[in-house]
């Protein structure tokens, strides 16, 4: 069968993975057995997806990011410059007998990120989160809750510190966390629905 994708020299891809037409993969990827990558996606120098990793459509994933099991990304998620999923809460090199994990020892936990949304370069994303539809995540910023849709968060961990159109401006402030929110973005003028995030009401 013809590729239909670009493939540099120097990139190891399992033959097992299925990748998308018109994808880039640039030099040093690795992409490991089963994972899948959609199509029209620029994956960079170095990046690794790992076996069972599930990557949309036009979707791009910067030089250096890991790209762990049990990790989604749908379609049009922007992964910054070395950034790092995890999929293990209890990190073990080997069992209380002392031998050697393999990847039957340890429970996978998995993470989701929500389509257009975007994660700054060098952030951490601890696993069993979900990140919501075009939030923006900050540049090393350590997430280790869910983040709602159109959220910008950042910091460790990540707090929500408003939230952001899917052009990237900045919305105005919220009046009610509370419930769902109908705002305008004001530089494109785009009507948006804000979710309800009661989570994120300040307790005295």
């Amino acid at each position: 069968m013809e590729q239909n994708f670009f493939q540099h020299e120097s990139a190891d891809v399992d033959p097992s993975a299925s990748i998308g037409e018109k994808t880039y993969i640039w030099q040093n990827v690795q992409v490991r057995a089963t994972a899948k990558v959609g199509s029209e996606c620029i994956i960079g120098k170095g990046a690794f997806i790992d076996f069972g990793a599930v990557v949309g459509n036009r979707v791009k994933v910067q030089n250096y990011a890991n790209i762990f099991r049990g990790v989604t990304l749908e379609d049009g998620v922007f992964i910054g410059p070395s950034v790092c999923f995890t999929n293990d809460l209890f990190p073990r090199a080997v069992t209380p007998d002392g031998r050697l994990q393999d990847y039957l020892d340890w429970k996978c936990y998995e993470t989701l990120v929500k389509e257009g949304a975007g994660i700054g370069a060098g952030s951490i994303i601890v696993c069993n989160t979900t990140i919501g539809k075009w939030a923006i995540i900050g540049s090393g910023s350590v997430v280790t809750r869910d983040i709602p849709d159109y959220a910008l968060a950042f910091g460790n961990p990540a707090r929500v510190r408003g939230f952001v159109c899917p052009c990237g401006t900045k919305l105005p402030e919220r009046n009610n966390l509370a419930e769902e929110e109908n705002v305008t973005c004001p530089e494109c003028n785009k009507e948006i629905t804000l979710p309800a995030c009661p989570e994120l009401i300040k307790k005295d």
